[in-house]
């Protein structure tokens, strides 16, 4: 009965992550429990070693947002690192932002000025995933599965705030492409071939 358990909790735990990512809420019993705004999920993964993980369903890892690969610290940050650890330091977390702030940064992206043509140019960029011969480029056979209309969601509330970043009012098709990766590297699986 127990191992039943066991074997069902990475199921459990992915619907409740599905829900509070999808719904803003987590349902536990009878009770529901509205997650306050700002409200973000992010997560880890480690390429290598997947022992006592298990992957996400396309349709969860379709809602995040962003996949962002960093990649290992730079020789004098590593240093750092290692004198934190040997130094044992404790360091006090100190807010940047109140959560208000961070409301109104995200009202001021929403207002942030996209035309159409650039609008014309993400739709298209997410439908050449799913159907490139349309767009007359030879990759089918290495695309299993195009990206989702999610996707096209993301890469333009995503393009919008790299143009906030860059202190802009507007975004351009740079924008798009600047963040572009980010917004599709997970969304698009790939052939073997």
């Amino acid at each position: 009965m127990l191992a039943d358990e066991i074997n069902r909790a990475p199921s459990k735990v992915q619907s409740a992550l599905l829900e509070a990512m999808q719904e803003h809420q987590v349902t536990i019993g009878d009770e529901t429990f509205f997650l306050e705004d700002p409200f973000l999920v992010l997560a880890t993964q480690n390429p290598i070693e997947q022992e006592g993980t298990y992957p996400l369903p396309e349709a969860q890892v379709d809602r995040f947002m962003l996949k962002v690969v960093v990649g290992y610290p730079s020789k004098t940050e590593e240093r750092k690192v290692v004198d934190a650890v040997l130094d044992d330091i404790r360091r006090e977390v100190q807010p940047v932002l109140e959560p208000q702030q961070l409301v109104a940064m995200k009202q001021t992206v929403a207002a942030i000025y996209m035309d159409d043509k650039v609008k014309d140019y993400i739709v298209d960029l997410v439908c050449a995933t799913r159907d490139p011969d349309h767009y007359k480029i030879a990759v089918k056979d290495f695309i299993q599965l195009g990206a989702s209309p999610r996707a096209t969601i993301a890469l333009t509330l995503a393009a919008k705030a790299y143009a906030f970043l860059k202190g802009r009012g507007y975004v351009t098709p740079q924008d798009v492409k600047s963040i572009g990766m980010d917004v599709l590297r997970h969304r698009v699986a790939i052939t073997y071939e």
